[in-house]
């Protein structure tokens, strides 16, 4: 997609969430959109659902292997995303530990298969180059 394109959805879902964070549900400076999929792990199939707005820090929580690799390369504080996940889902170190391990587990196992995508109601967008406005 486009960046102009992709521009525009994004700004269209921060509006949609009246420029807020879907998680942790604050205002902050930089909203993030990020993609809702949904996985059929029996089939193999995924679709791309919606989109929605997230704080950096969420945002680094939901993608923890990125930000693992952006931490080993000095660009990125993991220490503040992992508490920033305590903080908002008000737990321990240990609970963290154990939601990674169980992403890691269900990523590994996914991996292991071709997967086939459908993205759903924003298929004709994403392959026409943006060219179908969305609703």
């Amino acid at each position: 997609m486009p960046k102009t394109e992709w521009d525009k959805l994004r700004k269209r879902v921060y509006a949609e969430y009246g420029y807020r964070y879907v998680i942790c549900g604050t205002y902050r400076s930089r909203l993030n959109c990020h993609e809702i999929w949904e996985y059929h792990d029996q089939n193999h199939e995924q679709m791309l659902k919606s989109f929605i707005s997230l704080y950096d820090r969420c945002h680094h929580v939901k993608h923890i292997g990125v930000a693992g690799i952006l931490a080993s390369e000095g660009k990125l504080d993991y220490e503040k995303i992992v508490q920033h996940f305590m903080n908002v889902n008000g737990c321990d170190r240990r609970t963290f530990e154990e939601h990674k391990e169980q992403a890691f587990a269900q990523w590994r196992e996914r991996s292991r298969y071709e997967w086939k995508v459908d993205l759903g109601a924003y298929k004709e967008l994403i392959l026409n180059n943006g060219s179908v406005e969305m609703k």
